[in-house]
């Protein structure tokens, strides 16, 4: 329910900033979200009730994506398409909307839509392998972004495929799953070897389906696959004799290409699936790099914030009293843990706002740590594990509660 609360945020911005809207669209958005409760369904309805009833409103940009956003959560494609592309008349570059408008219309069998997916998918791809020169040392920047390229030219595919141009599509679908090997990638495969008259490389595509490690592949999608395959294969060898060493065949293929892929990270990522955080290394915004391992045995308390982050913002000050008691111990290290996706806009913040000390970028500590919100401030012991968490903070509360948790876990 992430992109609904997302878009109840924007939709509550849009009744909280009044510039230009009149008393009486203010009561009505305030009550039509109000009657839509938790529902995608019914906050979607709500929302295109409303601008059918405003249809120049001042906040239409806000409105019109966060109607995209629920009609996503409400696997309402008609409408995420229709709200979605005048999202991207506005910024073409929004990724968050180029995903799922390509998806959906590349999903639907005419030639108008292909066309369109085709044009969004490829701005996708763009924007996606600009990404990965941001961070060529972190696995898992590299992997979201290999995923993202492996969707994008997954769509272009099925797009490809709809327009009549089997070859292309075929060599799209391949190359997606050579990028980021998923079972969406292979049935793609799978149905233009089909159309192509290659039954057989049809069903191996499927077997490829049926093992490959995905996290979104349901019990249902492999029994499915698992039907399918067996179909073409008995149609191409008149039995199902054989289909046994193809679905292992296809497993080990997989395994070795997955596990391919996770030494290519661990070459390039020294962090590449760590768990214990002081093993981690830290890249600084400015300087040398931060090896956690050196600080086992002092209590390390990390800041973790973003510059987007109004509430980081706030806490700041408080952090840096608690560093002040804490000042004359060298048992005890604060670090700066910054958690952008962005990190160009993290100096420019850092010069604005003239905050002191090094700071670092979370290269992953975030996801070891289960960090999912922020500030967050976690109090790491003498022993290097996880001493207290603090999500969030009470403004009145928040310095004599980390300095007790210190000086406990200093005992």
């Amino acid at each position: 329910m992430k992109r609904l609360a997302v878009a109840l945020l924007l939709a509550a911005c849009c009744v909280a900033q009044t510039n230009g809207l009149s008393k009486q669209e203010q009561d009505d958005l305030s009550r039509a979200l109000a009657d839509a409760g938790g529902s995608p369904k019914d906050y979607l309805r709500g929302l295109e009730k409303h601008l059918e009833k405003y249809p120049d409103s001042p906040r239409k940009a806000e409105l019109e994506r966060a109607a995209a956003l629920a009609a996503l959560e409400a696997k309402d494609d008609a409408a995420l398409v229709l709200y979605g592309e005048r999202v991207l008349e506005r910024k073409p570059d929004d990724l968050q909307m180029l995903d799922p408008v390509s998806r959906a219309l590349s999903l639907r069998d005419s030639r108008d839509a292909a066309e369109r997916a085709l044009k969004y998918a490829h701005r996708y791809e763009t924007l996606a392998r600009g990404m990965l020169p941001e961070r060529p040392h972190d696995a898992e920047w590299q992997n979201r972004g290999d995923q993202a390229i492996a969707r994008a030219l997954t769509y272009q595919s099925r797009a490809a495929g709809t327009l009549g141009r089997a070859e292309e599509a075929l060599g799209l679908a391949q190359r997606a799953f050579l990028t980021f090997p998923s079972a969406e990638a292979a049935r793609e495969i799978a149905k233009c070897e089909e159309r192509l008259g290659h039954t057989t490389e049809a069903a191996r595509a499927l077997a490829d389906a049926f093992t490959v490690p995905d996290a979104r592949n349901t019990d249902a999608d492999r029994a499915r696959d698992r039907g399918r395959m067996g179909e073409l294969y008995r149609k191409a060898h008149g039995s199902e004799a054989g289909l046994g060493d193809l679905v292992l065949e296809a497993y080990d293929r997989n395994l070795a290409l997955v596990h391919a892929r996770e030494l290519r990270m661990r070459a390039s990522d020294p962090n590449a699936q760590l768990t214990d955080p002081m093993q981690f290394t830290l890249s600084a915004v400015e300087g040398a790099p931060m090896h956690m391992a050196e600080l086992k045995g002092k209590v390390v308390i990390l800041d973790v914030w973003a510059t987007w982050c109004g509430p980081c913002r706030a806490q700041h000050p408080l952090y840096e009293q608690v560093k002040k008691r804490f000042a004359g111990n060298r048992d005890v290290v604060f670090l700066s843990i910054n958690s952008d996706e962005d990190r160009a806009a993290v100096k420019p913040f850092l010069d604005e706002v003239k905050w002191a000390g090094p700071v670092y970028f979370e290269d992953g500590l975030a996801r070891a740590l289960k960090i999912t919100g922020i500030p967050s401030t976690v109090v790491i012991g003498r022993d290097g594990q996880v001493f207290s968490r603090m999500s969030g903070y009470v403004p009145d509360l928040f310095v004599d509660s980390l300095s007790e948790k210190i000086k406990d876990a200093l005992r």
